[in-house]
Parts: C-alpha cells; structure tokens; sequence
C-alpha cells in the first residue's frame, strides 16, 4: 500500500497491485431505469465512460437525462485486474474512479454528455476534485472510437478557451481510448439512490459558464 502522501503520485505499472482473476459480482440491474448494467445494450446505442471526482456523484449527473439507458460506476484506466474499492483508494491500482454511460445516440448525443461532463466538476485540479485527493479522483475522457476521441479533444479546447477568458486555471483533464471497465461494488452502484443524503463529492465544485455554441449535437 502506499502511505498518504503519495496517493497523488501515479503508480506504474511494474508497482501496481497484481489483482485476481474474478469479476466483481454485481445483480446487474438499474435501480432508477430498471435496465442492465452489463452489456449488451440494445442494439445501436453506444457507451461513453468519464472520471469526474467520487463517482456516486458522477454517475448521478448522467442517470436522469434522456436517452441514458443505464449508467454504472467502476475503476478503469489503471492496471490493476478486477480491482476492490480499498485497493483503488490506495492509490495502488492505477485506476480512476469511473462512470459508464449505456445511450442511445438518437435521443442524447456524446456532444451532450461532454457538455454535462466538463459544468459537472472542476476539470483543473490534477489528482484531486474538491476534498477528495488521490489518483482515483482525476479528471478523464475514456473514448470508444475515433469520433469520441475527437469529440472530447475539440470539447477541451472549446471549455479551455471558456476557462482562459475568466482566468479559472488549465485543465488537467486525461483523454485516452478507454481500458478495460471493472464494475465497482454492489453498495457503490446508484449509491446516491440508495443513500439520498449521502456525501457526494462533486457538491460545490462544478464551474458554471456559457459553452460555445459549436458544443452542441
């Protein structure tokens, strides 16, 4: 495990944990849509993946829009096979925190998902968001395809421009083709559903402007 300090410090992969190989068992099943979790989902809709702080309250930005068929929260983008929450938080792992979001692209588009992505959070805090600190909360685009990778690259330039004219900061938001996706524990998923009080990190931290018009569908 790493000790504290350095839970802000990226590992590398020769000194991740070295993981198992079982999945994590979960019932599969969207307490708010009632739709699966798992894959497959209906035919012609497509994923979409962000890290944008703690992710019960990442995932509860995207459940509600139409179009958003499920959404679930995992880790992803690290090393370590089928992860638990403890070895994530300890920064050992590699991987961020994680929402997964099942839409279909004819009601919502990924331009829109982009947009609720980058007012949800402050994407300019490196390896924290708020006052939650370490690797597991960063600022990520996880891209399926080209188009979404060139989606997100053309949306962080818009928002950047958005940021430089109020002097807010840089961004530090990843943007790479998505890694393997590993469900997160049965108590993490809807979590704010089950606990309408509960804590949710990204309270306060979001960064309210007027987005360029080109980021729409």
């Amino acid at each position: 495990m790493l000790f504290k300090s350095e839970k802000s410090k990226m590992i590398t992969a020769d000194r991740a944990l070295k993981g198992r190989e079982t999945a994590m068992s979960i019932s599969g099943r969207h307490t708010i849509t009632g739709n699966s979790m798992v894959a497959p989902y209906p035919e012609g809709y497509e994923i979409a993946m962000f890290g944008l702080g703690c992710f019960w309250g990442a995932e509860r930005k995207f459940w509600t829009l139409p179009g958003v068929h499920t959404t679930a929260v995992g880790y992803s983008a690290g090393y370590t096979p089928n992860p638990t929450y403890r070895e994530v938080c300890s920064g050992s792992t590699g991987h961020n925190e994680v929402v997964l979001v099942a839409f279909n692209s004819r009601i919502i588009g990924y331009n829109t998902l982009l947009k609720i992505f980058w007012e949800a959070h402050n994407p300019t805090q490196g390896m924290r968001q708020g006052n939650d600190q370490g690797t597991q909360y960063r600022s990520g685009i996880y891209t399926f395809g080209e188009k979404q990778f060139t989606l997100a690259k053309q949306s962080k330039d818009l928002f950047q421009d958005a940021l430089s004219d109020q002097a807010i900061g840089i961004i530090t938001t990843e943007i790479q083709a998505a890694k393997e996706f590993y469900f997160a524990e049965e108590y993490h998923q809807q979590y704010l559903d089950k606990n309408p009080n509960g804590y949710c990190g990204l309270d306060g931290c979001g960064i309210e402007l007027e987005m360029l018009s080109s980021l729409v569908d």
